[in-house]
């Protein structure tokens, strides 16, 4: 009976010995996981993150230099035509040009280049208008297309340092013959950070791409209307 009694106890003692270690790595675990920043994140992913780094602040740059320069580009107040229609029907050009001036915008200067040609047949007058809005629209659309090719690339480049970092395992075990959950599990989770930071930096040059094309296609509207209203004002003189 005291043979069953120690075995019983020394059962007892062994079970609670071995869950006391589980949790213990189970704390050890949480904690290792609680304690990996963003930072060393990052770092795990290897190489492959700079060329991504480089990309998201390229993607960054245009988004917000593009998103100031249109939006300035956008401002013309809803009185310019009036203005302009205002001064022609007297005849004051040079007032005209002046107010052109005053107003740095896409639709002032195709205005401005309208007003020098006055005198010349309509056509051609339409058509230096017209050509002024090209090379405008030209301006304003620079470099966003560049986000477009990123929104494609960085994806892809994250979806190569996962494949790298895949091959990089299964050589290992090749080589070493070790092959455990452990091993692949924690190579493959640090990998899995490039397709992450890849598909992050797309997002962000995709929805950039796609509304600063938008904004742009507000504004060639707005000019197009204002083109339109300057050629009747010069047909109604």
């Amino acid at each position: 009976m005291t043979s069953f009694l120690l075995q019983v106890t020394t059962a007892a003692t062994v079970a609670a010995d071995t869950a006391a270690a589980a949790a213990n790595q189970a704390a050890d675990a949480a904690a290792a996981t609680g304690d990996l920043s963003l930072i060393d994140l990052i770092l795990k992913g290897g190489w492959i993150m700079v060329p991504l780094f480089l990309l998201s602040f390229v993607s960054i740059y245009i988004i917000i230099e593009r998103y100031l320069t249109i939006r300035r580009a956008a401002v013309n107040p809803d009185s310019f035509m009036a203005g302009i229609r205002g001064l022609m029907v007297k005849g004051d050009l040079q007032g005209a040009k002046m107010l052109c001036a005053q107003n740095p915008s896409p639709l002032a200067r195709m205005v401005e280049k309208g007003i020098r040609r006055i005198g010349l047949p309509l056509k051609d007058i339409e058509s230096s208008v017209e050509n002024v809005g090209k090379i405008e629209i030209a301006r304003l659309e620079k470099n966003i297309s560049i986000l477009g090719i990123i929104a494609g690339i960085a994806p892809m480049l994250g979806f190569v340092g996962t494949i790298i970092g895949v091959i990089k395992i299964f050589y290992a075990i090749s080589t070493t013959g070790d092959f455990g959950i452990a091993q692949i599990s924690g190579g493959l989770y640090t990998k899995m950070v490039t397709s992450a930071a890849g598909l992050i930096v797309g997002i962000i040059a995709h929805v950039g791409y796609h509304w600063l094309s938008i904004m742009v296609e507000r504004l060639i509207f707005r000019m197009e209307n204002s083109a339109i209203e300057f050629m009747d004002i010069l047909q109604d003189n």
